[in-house]
């Protein structure tokens, strides 16, 4: 039998020749205790959730501390500064804690700046760490720019010094978006970072390394660890501090290709259990993120949501883990479930038909027509390679499409990333096998620091065709040599077009589309 071909997937769990040697870990790696001399928030500090009036501040402090939050259209605070109190941070919640700033002014630039204070002497406090972020406008006059991409410190290919940390971070942050749309595969929590990985021209990638990185995660401490490997460059903090974030998960917060109900056959785990480790996973992301919702692992918290920039954009947030049915060859004739499952399914078509927006993001963290392998035989998105009549998840995609072209729901686009490349597929009922859908376009981007891989192939159901590719020549190509993607997305304010362009770390534009307001289909 003939080897099985190398995917992104399949070099996860792959061994890797490293070198022994080991880096210092930043003195912000540490876990936080009790300790003398004043709190620090030495990881930064996140916004997120903005609309018109209100936003979400998250930081994190290196000891029992409680936060609060001045805010002030003033960069310099020099006048109309407000305190917003926050939360006593302590260790059930990681020290991470989230204020939420409202009676916010619409569509103007916030500057805020965050102090933490020792609980028992007040007097004690940290340095300020400060942050902006623009509050949603009213009007559609406003422009809106955003930026997205996924696949953050995986394959091995974690935080280089050499390089520079994750630069991808700052050259975004010098593009001014309104917010960043994080999508997917925040971390690599199966994906152990070592301190050396050799690279095909003799040189050496060097890792900044922990504890935390140095296994597969399983306990919530080290998923924690996962989030906090991140937060150690610089860029990325500096990027944080001024572009809120939206962020949904993928299946690298918990592990490759999981699945409700799955059991895990992979001798580095002792928790076999992936709904256990999903539970730890969504814990510690909504600790590190600016979710509200999610804090505490809260039960009633979900994923999936909609975020609404203004009247021009609607976000559109899916979650494409926590509902759906196990990997399978995908030729099911009815499959309820789906990928979304039935409860979301109603929600994201309830909604996108309410929505008065002028644009309608659905940010996918799986593509739909691409298809991605899990193994010999089964899938792992939408798309299973057969190019006739939907099957398997397949049906629940063709009833939202089917849904958005009976409704005339205008402007819906969707974006994703996951297959570490970047592309631009066109998707129309005149080639699909199914043809009950007004045609529209899907970007992916990504990954933003981590393996590169070739392009994968389409599956002709839904009529896809690629506008535009471009991907690595083999598996798991270093950042190094494969920069980071990203996707970039502005909306006019006057005319109402929206024009994305897939662009690249240090490369400019790759490729770029405008698409007309008010059309079902584009």
């Amino acid at each position: 039998m003939a080897p099985m071909p190398h995917t992104r997937r399949s070099l996860i769990g792959g061994s890797l020749a490293l070198s022994s040697a080991l880096f210092a870990v930043p003195a912000l790696a540490a876990p936080a205790f009790a300790r003398s001399g004043r709190p620090n928030a030495l990881w930064g500090v996140q916004s997120g959730e903005i609309t018109a009036h209100s936003a979400t501040v998250w930081t994190r402090s290196d000891r029992p501390a409680w936060m609060s939050v001045e805010t002030s259209p003033s960069e310099g605070f020099r006048y109309a500064v407000r305190r917003h109190r926050g939360p006593l941070l302590g260790p059930s919640g990681d020290f991470t804690g989230t204020t939420v700033l409202r009676d916010l002014p619409p569509g103007q630039q916030i500057h805020y700046r965050v102090v933490l204070a020792d609980p028992d002497d007040p007097r004690r406090t940290s340095e300020p760490v400060h942050g902006s972020f623009r509050t949603t406008p009213v009007s559609r006059r406003h422009d809106v720019r955003f930026v997205w991409s996924g696949d953050l410190a995986g394959q091995g290919w974690g935080i280089n010094p050499d390089l520079g940390g994750y630069r991808v971070f700052e050259e975004m942050r010098l593009r001014n978006p309104d917010f960043f749309l994080f999508s997917g595969d925040t971390i690599y929590a199966d994906g152990p970072i070592k301190p050396a990985v050799p690279l095909r021209d003799g040189t050496t990638w060097r890792n900044i390394t922990t504890e935390e990185k140095s296994k597969v995660a399983e306990t919530l401490a080290e998923f924690r660890g996962n989030f906090r490997y991140n937060l150690l460059d610089d860029n990325l903090r500096a990027f944080n501090a001024q572009v809120p974030v939206l962020a949904q998960w993928d299946d690298h917060e918990v592990r490759n290709n999981w699945y409700p109900g799955q059991v895990i056959d992979d001798p580095r785990y002792t928790v076999r259990d992936a709904d256990t480790l999903a539970a730890r996973a969504r814990q510690a992301f909504g600790e590190y993120f600016p979710v509200t919702d999610l804090r505490g692992g809260r039960a009633e918290g979900r994923m999936y949501r909609v975020m609404r920039y203004g009247p021009l954009l609607d976000v559109f947030v899916l979650d494409m883990r926590t509902y759906r049915n196990a990997n399978s060859p995908g030729t099911a004739t009815e499959d309820p479930i789906g990928i979304l499952g039935a409860e979301q399914l109603a929600w994201l078509r309830r909604e996108l038909t309410r929505s008065r927006a002028t644009w309608k993001v659905i940010a996918s963290d799986m593509p739909l027509g691409i298809v991605v392998p899990d193994g010999a035989a089964n899938f792992e998105a939408v798309a299973q390679g057969d190019p006739g009549a939907p099957l398997g998840r397949e049906l629940q995609i063709a009833e939202l499409l089917r849904h958005i072209k009976h409704q005339r729901i205008t402007g819906t686009l969707w974006l994703t990333a996951d297959v570490h490349y970047t592309a631009a597929n066109h998707y129309a009922p005149e080639r699909a096998a199914f043809a009950d859908f007004a045609p529209f376009w899907e970007f992916v981007s990504g990954p933003i620091g981590a393996g590169g891989f070739p392009a994968g192939r389409l599956d002709a159901t839904f009529g896809p065709e690629t506008a535009f590719v471009q991907s690595a020549p083999f598996a798991n190509m270093s950042p190094s040599e494969n920069p980071p993607y990203y996707g970039e997305v502005d909306i006019d304010g006057g005319s109402g077009e929206l024009t994305v362009r897939l662009r690249r770390q240090g490369g400019g534009v790759l490729f770029t589309t405008t698409l007309q307001p008010g059309r079902v289909g584009q």
